[in-house]
């Protein structure tokens, strides 16, 4: 089951801008999708809201929905475990 888990981790940060939404949200955590669309170059709402799936599946991401909007940050416990070079 972990390596599973490592594979799909390790899939999803594969991908260039799955990799910079982590890196941003390793400095902010809490973001919604319009925030972390102004923090990427020229990126589809809707293709960021893919990218968002990919890692909140793989488990990346922990999300909180707030009224309409919905909020991303880190998981760590899964970072630390699978991918910890991301937040030395």
């Amino acid at each position: 089951m972990e390596t599973n888990q490592a594979v799909k981790v390790h899939r999803a940060l594969g991908e260039h801008t799955r990799y910079k939404i982590i890196q941003i949200l390793t400095k902010e955590s809490n973001l919604c999708p319009a925030d972390l669309e102004s923090r990427l170059e020229s990126i589809a709402l809707s293709t960021l809201s893919h990218h968002l799936k990919q890692l909140s599946d793989c488990g990346l991401l922990h999300s909180q929905k707030k009224g309409t909007y919905i909020y991303y940050s880190l998981n760590e416990e899964t970072v630390k475990k699978f991918a910890p070079y991301l937040i030395e």
